[in-house]
This record gives structure tokens, sequence and C-alpha cells, in this order.
């Protein structure tokens, strides 16, 4: 009677073991947007398995079986494990950068898996070593990913039956919606184009960087209201056919294609299938014979040229000085881009008449973003005195070069969510540009993800650059990047360059060694799955 009582505290010590392992698991699967198969590269690739509680298990398991201490004593340690890993074991739900949001899409899964692990430790009944805990511990990667996978045709059913109600109540209240994709700048895109139309109509745009499928379906559903005139929908491409399902959710009356690049290019695998992939938009624009307007780079493919000929007068094509040809009369060529400590000054040539555009934002690159923005809204009807006058009161666009001014006399450039060459090279014009206000730059940086092949020459070339525009470097993750260091030791050897594991190190340095009269800038932020690895 005393062994299986001591047996089922156990059990539930385990049980609650796997509860707490299960959700720092979830945590990386939901940020792979519940992809069972980048869920598991990343487990193997980071060696994500248990090791703590394996080693002391069997380390139990020794004297256990030589019977060199009581049954009792060994339920008590075995419990024991379990109590105090489920105790220093980090909370995925409040100890990351981006928290574990139990959803209840979440909830099911977590739910299923544990059901799942409460099955396979029953065995700790029958075969009472503990030892026998090791299996069912080192299962509970591969049993998210089969209670994510037994769920798959409940969650389908549950998004079809929400995608229908958020399309039922987008053509119940027709909003004129404008769909932006493109590799890199659509959220930037979507933040100055939602602030020009909101200043002359009711406008809702998809929040921060959503744009998925379930995503989008959630904003409709809870918050497009029928006054609102317009709906800007950020969709965003994790493969052939992403756009298009998004597209038969919200038919796009107008589309803009900001870019064409290698962001998320591991996904893709070759620029021309991201090509394809965000066009899926102008095809559907196209289709109901709206405008699509694009940055002048995305037509080096020839697909986009081809689709572009074909229909000619439905697209507005926005490029700048150095221009490949695209440009027609019809067009909006950018002949000006200035950039101070006010901000941007752009020029911009649009059917025959010349307009200066001036926005308190930061960063060359946003030059074309606001071009982009600006054609749309004058293809909508807006006057453009308008769309100038609200230009003049653009907030900054968080995490997106916000420059902060900090309480000890520094500043900080924020670019947390910049993840792009064209970005990250912009950001080190601005640091360059704003280094006579300045005592000294910091740059802080991670480098950029899923680049794919492209990821050791771009980082070589972006930390030469680098070296010639910051006064010190601090790279978080440096085994990452080591082309970004070759390049910024090889271009100025004499600046210095810090190396840390984590950004809590690398704040830790700058608390001590920040002064009055330093730019830091923070280029892009790694997620949790690539920087706060779980240890386990």
């Amino acid at each position: 009677m005393i062994e299986i009582a001591t047996l089922t505290i156990i059990y539930l010590a385990y049980l609650a073991f796997c509860a707490k392992r299960l959700m720092n698991y979830l945590h990386a699967l939901q940020q792979d947007d519940y992809d069972n198969s980048r869920f598991w590269r990343w487990t193997i690739k980071n060696k994500v398995f248990d090791k703590r509680a394996t080693f002391l298990l069997l380390l139990l398991s020794i004297p256990a079986a030589l019977s060199l201490i009581p049954p009792l004593a060994t339920h008590f340690l075995t419990f024991l494990i379990f109590a105090i890993i489920i105790f220093i074991e980090k909370d995925a739900r409040k100890d990351g950068k981006k928290n574990l949001i139990l959803t209840p899409r979440a909830r099911r899964i977590l739910n299923m898996s544990l059901v799942i692990c409460a099955a396979f430790g029953s065995i700790g009944f029958f075969i009472s070593t503990p030892a026998i805990w090791i299996l069912p511990i080192q299962l509970i990667p591969l049993i998210l990913i089969s209670g994510n996978k037994f769920l798959q045709p409940h969650e389908k059913a549950v998004q079809q039956k929400f995608a229908a109600e958020a399309k039922e109540k987008l053509e119940q209240m027709r909003p004129n919606i404008i769909g932006i994709t493109g590799s890199y700048g659509k959220t930037s895109v979507k933040h100055i184009l939602g602030h020009i139309l909101g200043s002359t109509a009711p406008t809702l745009m998809t929040p921060g960087s959503v744009n998925t499928l379930m995503g989008i379906t959630r904003i409709i559903r809870e918050h497009l209201q029928p006054n609102h005139k317009y709906f800007i929908v950020e969709m965003g491409a994790y493969g052939p056919g992403s756009i298009k399902a998004l597209c038969e959710l919200t038919p796009p009356d107008t589309g803009i294609i900001t870019s064409i690049g290698h962001a998320h290019y591991e996904r893709f695998k070759t620029l021309d299938t991201v090509a394809h992939a965000k066009f899926e938009l102008a095809e559907s624009v196209l289709s109901r014979g709206g405008m699509v307007i694009i940055g002048e780079k995305t037509l080096r493919f020839k697909h986009t040229q081809q689709m572009r000929h074909k229909d000619a007068r439905n697209f507005i094509v926005c490029g700048g000085p150095d221009t490949d040809g695209h440009l027609t009369k019809d067009d909006l060529a950018i002949t000006l881009v200035d950039q101070n400590s006010k901000g941007l000054v752009i020029g911009v040539m649009w059917q025959g008449k010349e307009h200066a555009l001036r926005a308190p934002i930061y960063g060359h690159h946003h030059a074309e973003n606001i071009a982009m923005a600006f054609a749309t809204a004058m293809s909508l009807g807006i006057e453009a005195d308008d769309i100038k006058a609200a230009l003049t009161r653009l907030p900054q666009i968080a995490h997106r070069l916000e420059l902060k001014k900090q309480d000890d006399g520094s500043a900080l450039l924020d670019d947390a969510y910049n993840s792009n060459p064209t970005g990250f090279r912009s950001a080190l014009d601005l640091l360059k540009k704003l280094k006579e206000d300045y005592k000294r730059t910091i740059l802080v940086t991670p480098g950029i993800v899923e680049l794919g092949p492209a990821h050791d020459d771009t980082h070589e070339k972006l930390g030469a650059y680098a070296a010639d525009c910051c006064d010190i470097a601090i790279i978080i993750q440096p085994d990452r990047i080591p082309t970004f260091i070759e390049g910024f030791q090889k271009t100025n050897p004499a600046k210095p360059l810090k190396t840390f594991n984590s950004f809590l190190e690398a704040q830790s340095w700058l608390t001590k060694n920040r002064k009055k009269g330093d730019l830091i800038l923070l280029e892009n932020d790694l997620p949790d799955i690539y920087e706060d690895i779980p240890k386990i």
C-alpha cells in the first residue's frame, strides 16, 4: 500500500515535470508556426533533449539496482529529482523575450500531449526503477509533435469555421481591402499607409507583424467595424500558396509588393520561388481589375516582368535613381533622398509633377516605403496635400530605426525588428550619418536569420561595412556569424569588437560602459528559438 502511494506521488511529480517541459517545447513550436518538421529540426540541431533528469535517474538507478538504498528512499529521491528540475527550469509563459501564449490552440496541444505523457508514464507503476522514467522523458518532444499532428484535422476545421465567419463579415461590410506583402518593408509600408488613410477615413490594419491566416481572421472577427472604409492586410508568405490563401480570405482591391529578397530564404530555396510566391498577390488583385504598387527591384525576375508587361495599366512601379530601366512616365520616380536629424526628405516625380515628402522617421530604405504608400494613397483618390500633411505627423515605427533618447544622455536606435540585408545596411548608413551628433557609436547585433546559402557572404559584407560606420561592435552569439566578425576585423582591426552569448550579457556590459553622448544601434533581436535555447 505504501509503495502504491509513493509511486502515485512520483507519477504526479512526473506529470508536473511533463507539463513544464512540454510548455518549453511548445514555446519553440509556437514560434515555428506549429510546423512539426521545423520544430524537429530545431530540436535536433540544438540537441534539446533531456540531460539533467536522465543523468540523475541513471545515477540513482545504480545503487537502487544493487539494493544499496531501500525502495522507499529510492522513491523519495526520484520524486526529489522531478521536484528540483520543476523548480529550476524556466517558465516559458513568463521567462522568454516573447513568452509562450497559451492560446486555445496551444492549450489543446498541451493537454493532448499531457494525456499521452500520462499514458507513457503509467509504466512506472509496473517497473519500479528510477531508470524507467528516462524513456517517457526523452519522448516528450516526439509526444508534442504527435499531439500537434493528432489535432491537425480539428484545428483545420476550427480555422475553416473562423475563416468562413471572417469572410462573411467582410462581404457584409465591404471595406476597401489593401493587401501588402514583400520579403521586407511590408510592416513599415503598412504603418505609413495606415497613418495616411487613417487621417482621412476610419481605417483598420492588422497590428504589429500579424500576417498569417488565423491572425488576420482574428482581427476581422474581433475588430472590423461597419464604419471602416479601409482594411490594410499584411500578408506573410511561408511558401508557395500562402499569399493565395490569404487573398481568398481577404480579396484585395489594391496590392502592394515591397520587395523580393533573402528574408526567410531557407523556406523558399530560390529567389525565383520567392518572386512567384509574392506575386500571388498581384494575380489576385489583377483578377479584380485593381491596382498593384510595387518596388522597382521586384522586376528583376522574368515572371514579374511578364506580369507587369501584360497588365501595365494596372501597375505603378516605384523606384529611385539607381533604377534598372523599368520605370515609365506613368510610374513614380524617387528623385531625392535626404536624411537629417529631423528625419527624411524625399523628392518624387508623379504624373509629371514633383512632390517633396517629409517624414520624421529615419533610414534611407524608408524612402521607397514612403513612396509606395504615397502612390497607393494617390491611386485611392487621396489629395497630395493631405498625404503630405499626414506624413509630417507620421509617428516613428516601433522597433524599426526608432530613435529613443535615454535618461543617461545616450540614445538608442531601436531596429530590433529588422531582419534583412537592405535594412541592416540602411541602419548602418544612419549610424554613420548621425555620428557627428554623438561622441561614440555602438552597434549591437546578432546578425540576420534565415538567409540560407547567402548567410556567410551577406554577413561578411555587412561586417566590413559596419567597420566603417561604428566605433564599437558588440556581437551576440558570434558562432552564428563568424564571417561578420572576419569582415569587420579585416576592414578595421583597430576598432574594438566584443562578443557575448546573449543580449542579457551584452546589456550588462552596456549598463557598465555606456556614456553620455553614445548612440547605440540595436540591429535585430533573435527570437528565443535562436538565442534562448532551453537548458534541460
